[in-house]
């Protein structure tokens, strides 16, 4: 991943900064109970869906973790667009995009959930402000929350010790870099930072993750 698609690079305007300063509240403690895994972007596809539930897979008790971190994001991302789209506040292809994606995040959490079974964490509470309410701020927040799911799975990839877990991971990860393009080109047309700036991507470390989720305020757990 370039240094251009970070959480400074993306929310040029503060959007979502404002958003964590104006929340107030203290996330830190979710945050940090979820910091053992959340790195891991695995969000169900296909192949996920149709994995067997742990209980009766032999699934690791490392990869349960990653699971669930998984899953606690995609509460979010899914939580966050389909809050936009009953809101009613976007237009144009910025409406058709959320429309689309808040499905597949959806997807994601119900295949997740369906995998974990018994041993899925339950979904926080959420308080997006008025990133849901504004098109240019949906856009910027939209962008963040793609591109950093995108980075996390790169960084934790390698800790996934079950093949049909990993498998899974991969079935996802390109979905989640085609939302983070789309929205990339939405938003700036063409223009600088291209949504394919670099031929290799890196990944981000469970500490950058960490911070970039909590710089959000989403979660007020």
């Amino acid at each position: 991943m370039s240094d251009l698609l970070t959480l400074e690079a993306l929310d040029v305007d503060g959007a979502i900064r404002e958003t964590a300063d104006a929340a107030g509240h203290s996330r830190g403690a979710f945050l940090t109970k979820a910091g053992t895994g959340i790195g891991a972007l695995i969000a169900g596809g296909a192949l996920l869906g149709a994995l067997p539930e742990i209980a009766s897979a032999g699934v690791s008790s490392g990869d349960i973790k990653i699971l669930n971190y998984a899953l606690t994001l995609e509460y979010l991302e899914a939580s966050f667009y389909a809050e936009a789209v009953k809101k009613g506040a976007l237009t144009g292809e910025t409406k058709a995009f959320a429309k689309v994606v808040a499905g597949h995040e959806a997807a994601h959490v119900t295949a997740l959930k369906g995998t974990l079974g018994a041993k899925a964490v339950a979904r926080p509470k959420f308080d997006f402000a008025d990133t849901t309410s504004s098109q240019a701020k949906f856009q910027a927040t939209s962008e963040v929350l793609e591109y950093t799911g995108v980075s996390a799975y790169l960084g934790q990839v390698g800790h996934i010790k079950s093949g049909a877990v990993l498998a899974a991971a991969g079935s996802i990860l390109p979905v989640e870099a085609w939302h983070a393009a789309w929205i990339a080109d939405i938003r700036r047309h063409g223009g600088a930072p291209h949504p394919a700036p670099v031929a290799f991507a890196a990944g981000k470390t469970m500490a950058q993750i960490l911070a970039a989720v909590k710089a959000t305020g989403f979660i007020v757990v």
